[in-house]
């Protein structure tokens, strides 16, 4: 079973397009147990392809890690953010915080007394309030993709980790009755990870990450084991 999930996985690896959500670190439930929490997601700047501009969002989760196996984690998110859209010309439209939601798995794959290896997939959907620009409506949707590889050490105190991805941003913009699906830039879905753990209690902790080249994006949460 272990190694038919990880050669599926790694498939995923090779094959997907994917984007810049928390990739939440190496930290993971053991089998049947739960971790909970509360978590910001701010994307500061993501770049589209063919010169249409950059987005921005900013994101509040409430955050849910159950362990399939203790290898092996199920995430999900909810809470709700927003989008903020701004053209190679210099106009900008900004949808204000609707709905946000998001699904993954995590899957550890080297397990040492201090170090842990881990593979992820993350995708959020955001899904803000419509505006209008002139008169016309403006809807959008922001699709956020990811899979990455995490390394930790373990220093006690504090367990920083390290990482890379491959990651998409997709805008789904609709301009009165006009549909366009635009990606985020190519040549920039290549990204770095740098993020800790931080234990308050043997059940709460912090976690930090900053996510680099692809997009300039910064998450942050408190999470409990229970």
């Amino acid at each position: 079973m272990r190694k038919l999930i990880v050669s599926l996985a790694l498939v995923i690896f090779i094959y997907s397009v994917a984007e810049a959500a928390p990739c939440y670190g190496t930290k993971m439930p053991q089998q049947k147990n739960f971790f909970m929490g509360i978590g910001e997601h701010s994307i500061f700047k993501r770049y589209l392809e063919d010169d249409q501009g950059n987005l921005k969002s900013m994101q509040e989760f409430l955050l849910l890690s159950y362990g399939v196996f203790d290898w092996l984690s199920i995430d999900l998110k909810g809470g709700a953010g927003d989008i903020t859209q701004h053209s190679s010309s210099g106009n900008k439209v900004d949808y204000s915080t609707s709905f946000a939601g998001g699904y993954g798995f995590r899957l550890r794959f080297y397990d040492s007394d201090k170090v842990k290896m881990v593979f992820g997939f993350q995708h959020i959907s955001v899904h803000p309030k419509h505006t209008y620009v002139d008169g016309v409506r403006q809807r959008a949707i922001l699709d956020d993709w990811q899979v990455s590889l995490l390394a930790s050490y373990d220093f006690g105190k504090i367990t920083p980790y390290l990482g890379t991805r491959w990651s998409r941003m997709d805008y789904i913009h609709r301009n009165g009755e006009d549909h366009k699906r635009v990606m985020s830039d190519p040549d920039r879905n290549v990204g770095f990870i740098l993020g800790f753990d931080l234990p308050f209690t043997k059940k709460i902790w912090l976690n930090l990450e900053g996510q680099f080249f692809d997009s300039q994006a910064l998450s942050a949460s408190i999470n409990y084991s229970f």
